[in-house]
C-alpha cells in the first residue's frame, strides 16, 4: 500500500470517527433536552412567611462603562425584600465612568443604601478580585452577594437566594444564566446562544449525572462568616477562574453550594468577531484549566461540527449528511426545550450552524492557545489556573505555553 493509498485510508477512519462523535452528541443532545426540563422543574425551597430576613450586602464590582450598565445594576435595587439591603459598588480608578451611573443610582433610589467604594490597591494578577478585596472593607451584613456587572435579575432574586442559603448544609449559593443580546446584532446574538445552547445545557447535564460541581460569577451567595474562614477574598488574588475557586472553598467549609432551578441573565455585548472570539476563548480555557478531562470529553457536544467534518473528509458516504443533518436537528430541539424549560425568549435558529461551527474552533484553539485577554488586559495562563500578566512574561501575548 502506497503512502497516498495509506493517508486515503486514515482519512477514512478519521471519518468514521467524526461521523461516531457526532452520533453520540446527537443523543447527548436529546438526553441534556430531557434533564432541563427536569432541573427546571424542581420546586424552590420558602422562607416563612412571617419569618424576619438575614440582612444582605450585595456586592459589584465594576469597571468601565458597559452598555445596558444602569438598567442592569438597577434590577437588583429593585427587589421584593424584606430585610435590610446594602448595595456596594466597587472600582479601581477615580476616572472611572462608572461612577457617574452609581451617583445616577444614588440619586434615584434615595432611600436605599448604596455605598461607592473607590480603591486602586493591587492585591495579585486579578483585577476584579483585587476590587472586591478593596469592597470587602465596606460589607455590613451577615449576607454577602457577589454578582457581576452584567447579570439582570428579577425582584425575588435576593429572596430565593436567602432561602436556598438558609437550608441546613449549604454554604454557599450560585446561579444559572441566559443570554439577553444588548443591540440584537449579529455578534450579541451569536454570544447569547452560546450561553444558551451551549453552556446551559452543559452545566445542567453535569448537574443532573452528579458530575459536576461549578461556581459562576452570576452569583455567589454565601456568609460574612464564611467568607472570613476561607481567608477573605485576598485567597483568589491570583485566580482566573475566581468564582470556580470560591465555590471549592465554600464547599471546603464542610456544606455545599447549591444552584436553584432558575436562571438569571447575563448581558452579551459583543460587537465585532474578534469580541466574542477572545470573550469565549477566556471562557473556554478557564473551563480547561479546572476540569481538562471533562473539557476534552465535551468534543461530543459538538455534533453538527464533527458530522460536517466528518462528511468532508473522503470515504465518508451519503450517510454523513443524514447524520449531519440529525445533529442540527437535536441541536434546534434542545433549543427549543431549553426556551420552554427556562422561560427563554425565542432564539433565532438560523444562527445555529454558524454558531455550532464557531463554538468548535474556539473550542479546538483552547487547547492550542493559554492566552486570555480580561478587560483590555493580556494574560497567560499557567496550569494551576494562575493569572500571569505578559508585561511579567517578557513575551507576545499570543506566544503558546510551554
Amino acid at each position: 500500500m502506497d503512502v497516498s493509498s495509506l493517508a486515503l485510508h486514515g482519512l477514512s477512519w478519521l471519518s468514521l470517527l467524526c461521523l461516531i462523535l457526532a452520533a453520540a452528541g446527537c443523543v447527548y443532545g436529546l438526553a441534556a433536552a430531557i434533564c432541563a426540563g427536569r432541573y427546571a422543574g424542581r420546586g424552590p425551597p420558602a422562607l416563612p412567611g412571617g419569618a424576619p430576613r438575614p440582612s444582605v450586602t450585595v456586592l459589584k464590582p465594576l469597571c468601565g462603562l458597559e452598555p445596558n450598565l444602569y438598567a442592569n445594576l438597577e434590577t437588583v435595587l429593585r427587589q421584593d425584600y424584606a430585610g435590610p439591603v446594602q448595595v456596594v459598588f466597587g472600582v479601581q480608578k477615580p476616572t472611572d465612568p462608572a461612577i457617574g451611573v452609581v451617583e445616577r443610582l444614588q440619586q434615584a433610589y434615595p432611600e436605599a443604601r448604596i455605598d461607592l467604594v473607590i480603591d486602586g490597591r493591587q492585591h495579585g494578577s486579578n483585577r476584579k478580585v483585587s476590587n472586591l478585596i478593596n469592597m470587602a472593607e465596606a460589607i455590613a451584613h451577615d449576607v454577602v452577594v457577589l454578582a457581576d456587572s452584567d447579570m439582570v435579575v428579577g425582584p425575588d432574586y435576593l429572596e430565593r437566594l436567602v432561602a436556598e442559603l438558609s437550608q441546613d448544609g449549604v454554604t454557599g449559593v450560585t446561579c444559572l444564566y441566559h443570554g439577553v443580546p444588548a443591540f440584537r446584532g449579529l455578534y450579541d446574538q451569536l454570544s447569547t446562544l452560546a450561553i444558551d445552547t451551549h453552556f446551559l445545557p452543559n452545566v445542567v447535564m453535569g448537574l443532573s449525572l452528579g458530575l459536576a460541581k461549578p461556581c459562576f460569577g452570576s452569583t455567589v451567595a454565601f456568609t460574612r462568616a464564611s467568607l472570613e474562614a476561607v481567608g477573605g477574598f485576598r485567597t483568589f488574588r491570583n485566580d482566573l477562574a475566581d468564582d470556580y475557586a470560591i465555590g471549592a472553598a465554600l464547599r471546603g467549609l464542610g456544606g455545599r453550594v447549591v444552584i436553584p432551578s432558575f436562571t438569571i441573565g447575563h448581558t452579551s455585548v459583543d460587537t465585532d468577531l474578534s469580541g466574542l472570539w477572545r470573550h469565549e476563548l477566556r471562557w473556554n480555557r478557564t473551563i480547561r484549566t479546572v476540569d481538562p478531562a471533562g473539557y476534552a470529553g465535551s468534543i461530543v457536544t459538538h455534533a453538527f461540527p464533527l458530522a460536517l467534518l466528518g462528511a468532508l473528509l473522503p470515504g465518508a458516504g451519503t450517510g454523513a449528511l443524514w447524520v449531519a443533518a440529525a445533529a442540527l436537528a437535536s441541536r434546534v430541539l434542545l433549543c427549543r426545550q431549553l426556551e420552554r424549560a427556562f422561560g427563554l425568549a425565542p432564539h433565532p435558529y438560523g444562527l445555529l450552524p454558524i454558531r455550532d461551527i464557531l463554538s468548535f474552533l474556539n473550542f479546538s484553539w483552547a487547547f492550542v492557545s493559554g492566552a486570555v485577554t480580561w478587560k483590555g488586559h493580556d494574560y497567560h495562563v499557567v496550569a494551576d489556573g494562575t493569572l500571569i500578566p505578559d508585561a511579567e512574561l517578557g513575551r507576545d501575548a499570543g506566544a503558546p505555553l510551554r
